[in-house]
């Protein structure tokens, strides 16, 4: 067989000659070449033979802004056709883009395009997620206000973002910093208020001593370093705002078997909520019989057996005994390191009403990192130990039957129930009467959201000396962020330093009450963008449910397997909540998941760990030294990074290469799951530039026959070379239906594969 360049030569020749026949080629009725196509050269009126990178640079100037026009002018409210929803996460505004970005937008564009092309109705949307940290950094650095950072960092990413020929559903695009947006992230908070999922709690938290702010688990990293300042975090008690999302553990956990296309992140989220086997109970304390006021909450793995509890344990490390509990002092008395010690605090479980003794357990820590726990001596052998030891009384409540079925007895209402329906009635009971309940694992916690920082989404509540905490009133929203000129970086929140705004009337009684001064976790934010990107102009609900149920679910989520975890467990945990207060009839958010690679970069590192610039490299011998010292490097493949020297610049590339063939690499150069290793002295480029060249060559035949002016006569074909062209017509439609197919699996490198020689 020929080699595949000949081959490809020879159906050019043939399509050449099949130009001197008639106007039908084979019975197939149509035509290879149309008669009138679009002037490629309309805009100087000669044709380059040679593909340079002026001319590559000359096409995308002369299409980009009439691709642009034809991507506006298609219509997203025809519902005749069948949807595509596809949708990449946005971008944090730091005021460049990065390779990162490139990557994963031109997938998403590459698929948008695609669907259109194939008669689907289709939005591919833009935003910002705005809020955060480095925009508060950069106000204390360089004296701007954290609102003039970001949007100037918008407008220049939008201009990149438009110069690598992205079409994006631009009439659609939201930022979370803008109170158009995050009224609506107070509006959902506040129904999370109602609901009993948002409260505030006293916790040990972690806290960054140079951002001056409080981390969630997720952001500190496994040397017990902030995830953004790298500063050792220390530990303080602070009360805090949690959202309850252990409320949705067993139902998220559950849904994880209808999303069969979560490639490799249903395991990673299925391990973060862990096994879903108890439930958390709540208890009121007591000393010396009187009521305290204060509540303590304590897991328990068999909460069908809480009728034989003896006690409710604590950690020495527990917020009762290092926090502003009045309830400290009695705690630390009856502490002896090392030892399980009885207090003279009781704990009166408010579903049960039993009371039973409140003990410091000799462990530092419990399984899963709880603090508390129920001990319960018919389920644990270890809470027998401790109840003996301490001289407690317990009562055994589960029986064994002859044919070893287990059943309650002494449980009330729950007697001569078999386990497994005492479990389900009990925590159904807990939950009517919001004392616990949900079912969930030991070492899933709630979502701690309070931030000291001012550019956040202000949390809508106010502090009432006589009523507590109210929220503020849906009418009055949104609580929107003061003027604040001065930043420091250093103590509480910036927002207390506003007297004029945090000191306001109490929406409830109109006595003079304080404004909450913490802002929300930006992952808040985010937890719910995808549902504005349906209706991003409403102004009277976060969006209208029927525009929401039409384009959700999100058929394609494209971002980085960083967010598995922490952002996709929090866009769940909203879709689920979205779908309990009937606002959306879907519960699942996204229903394929494209967790792209990373883009890295070569490093060259001393011996010390220092990482060196390429002029600091003497690259001329067989392996890399340092140029001045001539000490051997490690060189290896890492994230693209400024501290690292190993980034490139998407504009200087693009300069270098032209815009469609730096997308053509990077959708060719590896999988979009796999991490892409960026060398571009590969064959890769090379191989990408090769058939950019034969597609130009091509063209370039196709115009020269044409310019021949004759009619095609395909009479004056033999049979091989009708038989030929068959095969031709034939391959294409192998080709162009393996292509669709590989598409649809979003297998961007195998599709473009697909359409080399072969």
């Amino acid at each position: 067989m020929a080699p595949a360049g000949q081959r490809l030569g020879f159906y050019v020749s043939l399509l050449k000659r099949q130009l001197n026949g008639g106007p039908d080629v084979i019975s197939c009725g149509r035509r290879v070449i149309p008669r009138c196509t679009r002037g490629i050269y309309s805009a100087t009126g000669q044709w380059t033979q040679e593909y340079t990178l002026q001319t590559r640079k000359d096409v995308e100037k002369w299409w980009h802004p009439r691709i642009k026009e034809q991507a506006s002018k298609i219509s997203e409210a025809d519902k005749s056709k069948p949807k595509f929803y596809v949708l990449s996460m946005f971008p944090y505004p730091s005021g460049k883009l990065h390779m990162g970005h490139v990557r994963v937008y031109t997938i998403s564009d590459t698929i948008a395009r695609f669907q259109k092309m194939r008669g689907m109705q289709v939005i591919n949307p833009m935003g910002w997620d705005a809020f955060g940290l480095p925009a508060e950094n950069a106000a204390i650095e360089r004296n701007l206000h954290p609102e003039s950072w970001t949007q100037s960092n918008i407008k220049y990413m939008r201009k990149q973002l438009d110069r690598l020929g992205l079409c994006f559903s631009w009439d659609r695009e939201i930022a979370t910093c803008l109170p158009d947006y995050y009224k609506w992230t107070q509006y959902l908070f506040i129904k999370l208020y109602d609901a009993g999922l948002a409260y505030q709690k006293e916790a040990l938290v972690n806290w960054d001593p140079v951002d001056q702010t409080v981390l969630a688990n997720e952001q500190v990293d496994e040397h017990g370093c902030s995830w953004r300042s790298g500063a050792k975090v220390e530990q303080k008690y602070l009360r805090q705002w949690f959202i309850k999302t252990t409320a949705y553990a067993k139902a998220m956990q559950d849904a994880l078997a209808d999303l069969p296309e979560w490639y490799g992140i249903k395991g990673m989220q299925a391990h973060w909520i862990g096994d879903c086997v108890g439930c958390h109970l709540d208890f009121e304390l007591k000393v010396d019989g009187q009521v305290t006021g204060e509540k303590l909450t304590a897991y328990t793995a068999t909460p069908e057996a809480i009728y034989g509890a003896s006690h409710v344990a604590v950690t020495p490390s527990h917020r009762l005994l290092h926090g502003h509990s009045s309830l400290k002092e009695a705690f630390r008395k009856a502490l002896v390191p090392g030892k399980d010690c009885l207090t003279p605090v009781t704990a009166v479980n408010m579903l049960t009403q039993q009371e039973v003794p409140v003990v410091i357990s000799a462990r530092a820590d419990f399984e899963d990192s709880l603090d508390s726990k129920i001990g319960i001596p018919s389920t644990s052998s270890e809470d027998t130990i401790v109840a003996q030891t301490l001289g407690l009384s317990y009562s055994k409540v589960i029986e064994t039957l002859p044919d070893g079925t287990e059943r309650l007895s002494g449980s009330a209402e729950f007697t001569g129930m078999n386990r497994q329906d005492a479990f389900l009635a009990l925590t159904q009971k807990a939950r009517r009467k919001r004392v616990g309940g949900d079912v969930t694992s030991g070492k899933l916690k709630d979502w701690l959201i309070s931030r000291q920082r001012y550019w956040g989404t202000p949390i809508p509540m106010v502090h009432c000396p006589a009523c507590g905490p109210v929220p503020v009133p849906l009418e009055d929203l949104p609580v929107t962020l003061p003027r604040i000129t001065s930043f420091t970086g250093k103590g509480g929140s910036p927002l207390a330093t506003a007297s004029e705004w945090v000191n306001c009337p109490c929406p409830r009684c109109r006595g003079a009450a304080r404004r909450e001064t913490d802002t929300m976790d930006t992952f808040v934010d985010s937890a719910w963008y995808y549902f504005r990107y349906t209706d991003p102009r409403n102004t009277h609900s976060p969006f209208d449910t029927a525009l929401a149920d039409h384009w959700l679910p999100v058929d394609l989520y494209i971002g980085g397997k960083e967010h598995a975890v922490m952002h996709l467990f929090y866009a769940r945990f909203f879709s689920h909540f979205c779908h309990d207060q009937k606002m959306v009839k879907h519960r699942e958010p996204f229903h394929k998941l494209l967790a792209q690679g990373l883009i890295k970069g070569q490093t060259f590192r001393l011996p010390s760990g220092q990482y060196l610039r390429r002029e600091e490299i003497d690259l001329t011998g067989s392996v890399p030294v340092h140029a001045q010292t001539k000490e051997k490097l490690e060189v290896t493949w890492e994230k693209m990074s400024k501290s690292k020297h190993n980034g490139v610049d998407p504009e200087e590339v693009v300069e270098q290469y032209g815009i469609d063939t730096v997308r053509l690499y990077l959708l060719f150069a590896a999988p979009p799951e796999k991490d892409l290793l960026w060398d571009v002295k590969t064959d890769a480029l090379p191989g990408v530039l090769r058939w950019q060249q034969r597609l130009w060559s091509l063209a370039t035949r196709f115009i020269e026959a044409r310019a021949a002016g004759e009619v095609p006569r395909p009479q004056l074909l033999s049979s091989q070379e009708k038989a030929e062209a068959r095969k031709l017509w034939e391959y294409k439609n192998t080709v162009i239906s393996q292509v669709e197919q590989k598409c649809n699996r979003s297998r961007g490198k195998t599709a473009f594969r697909r359409q080399l020689p072969q």
